[in-house]
């Protein structure tokens, strides 16, 4: 009996231990295994970095999660590879956002990466949240047709010199409201002052409940891009595709109200109208559906990355009064009787243009980007297969897998961190 009872305990630790260890290496028997098979068969001289690819379906999202969130040391999520496989040329396979995934964090691979537009094409885990027509995420002609319409209503003088008068009584006022308080959240402020901008460029929506509700919307969607793609009550996921929803249709039904009430009815154009009005060079307009994804994927990109750069220069300035005493010299020399700079102005604002840099180049606003491998791709010899199995070995969904890019520099920043502003102690 006691035998018995003995067999019976070891049989099932033995396959719990078995269990274990087949769910351990269960994405690399599945992605990687097949590329190194070929390559024993001399049909390919692919060669996938190190690295794990974690459990069934989750992956390393776990393990990622733990530095990223729990901890809040993203950084040695990369440094535990570095201990474990070496420096390398800075690549590992991994697993991530539900796709096996090639992670670069050197600067040459990650700059390698960043201008290979050939081979690497823009891609997010979660683009239903954005939407399928946002130039974030088209290809070929349809994103040289979207991206040289928005470019023109964005990105020329016209446009600037518009912009450039447009925040900055907004900017004066939340400055003045800082000074104040004498202390502040920075992050906080800086997204707050941010999104009021942008709701009036892009929608036309003035400060109140109506734009709150949006700015609330697009918290809830933001969090959800860097996401496992879950639909599940409960998930960061789920809740963006639900603000997604809400977004929608706030838009839309501003859409049908322009659309009823003619373009005779408005003062001036935002970016919504410019949209809807925007025709190429054989007449054709967009689409609601594209207007839409392109006014939610513009917001997505330009809040949080504008306002993390806002917080972060309210951090060096503080930390390097010196700095701050010569941006005041040259602003001082630009602007004339207390008018607002104008973007020929700002033009000559080189100082202030290197300190901008400067503080991108110190705090990355972005731990980590996307980019889909449209066909493998050889880095120094090393690896080829950037997109994992590609077509090749007919893992349908290409658009999935992601070379996901990390400098190195953290993720999370002192949101918590308290600046003085003004004269306050």
């Amino acid at each position: 009996m006691e035998i018995a009872l003995g067999m019976w305990i070891a049989n099932v630790v033995g396959i719990i231990t078995l269990l274990g260890w087949g769910l351990w290496w269960w994405n690399y028997f599945r992605f990687a295994l097949p590329v190194t098979f070929q390559r024993l068969r001399g049909r390919t001289t692919m060669k996938l970095p190190p690295g794990h690819m974690g459990i069934p379906f989750f992956g390393e999202m776990l393990h990622f999660l733990w530095y990223f969130k729990v901890i809040r040391r993203p950084d040695d999520f990369i440094n535990n590879k570095r201990d474990k496989y070496g420096d390398g040329e800075g690549l590992y396979k991994s697993h991530l956002f539900g796709s096996p995934s090639i992670i670069a964090s050197s600067p040459s691979a990650n700059k390698f990466i960043l201008q290979s537009d050939a081979n690497f094409g823009m891609g997010w885990p979660a683009t239903q949240i954005i939407g399928n027509n946002s130039l974030l995420f088209l290809q070929g002609s349809s994103h040289a047709r979207i991206r040289g319409l928005v470019v023109k209503i964005i990105n020329q003088p016209d446009a600037l010199r518009k912009i450039a008068i447009m925040v900055q009584p907004r900017i004066v006022a939340a400055l003045r409201l800082w000074s104040e308080k004498g202390r502040i959240v920075a992050l906080q402020e800086a997204k707050k002052v941010t999104f009021e901008n942008i709701g009036k460029y892009f929608c036309g929506f003035e400060p109140g409940r109506h734009l709150d509700t949006l700015d609330q919307l697009f918290a809830g969607m933001i969090k959800g891009v860097r996401s496992q793609p879950i639909k599940i009550p409960g998930t960061a996921y789920h809740h963006a595709l639900q603000c997604r929803k809400k977004v929608m249709t706030i838009l839309t039904k501003e859409i049908n109200k322009r659309k009823f009430e003619g373009n005779a009815a408005r003062a001036e154009f935002d970016l919504l109208d410019q949209l809807l009005n925007l025709k190429d060079d054989d007449g054709h307009q967009l689409q609601d559906e594209e207007v839409l994804d392109n006014i939610v994927g513009l917001i997505i990109a330009g809040y949080e990355s504008t306002s993390l750069s806002i917080m972060w220069i309210l951090y060096y300035l503080a930390k390097y009064p010196n700095v701050l005493k010569k941006l005041r010299e040259e602003h001082i020399n630009v602007g004339t009787n207390g008018d607002f700079i104008t973007r020929d102005g700002i033009l000559k604002l080189q100082y202030t243009n290197k300190v901008v840099e400067e503080t991108i180049r110190l705090a990355n606003v972005s731990a980590f980007v996307f980019r889909t491998a449209k066909r493998d791709v050889e880095y120094r010899g090393t690896t080829k297969a950037w997109d994992i199995l590609g077509l090749r070995w007919g893992f349908k969904d290409l658009s999935r897998k992601y070379a996901c890019s990390n400098a190195g520099c953290y993720f999370y920043p002192p949101s918590g961190c308290r600046i003085q502003v003004g004269t306050s102690q």
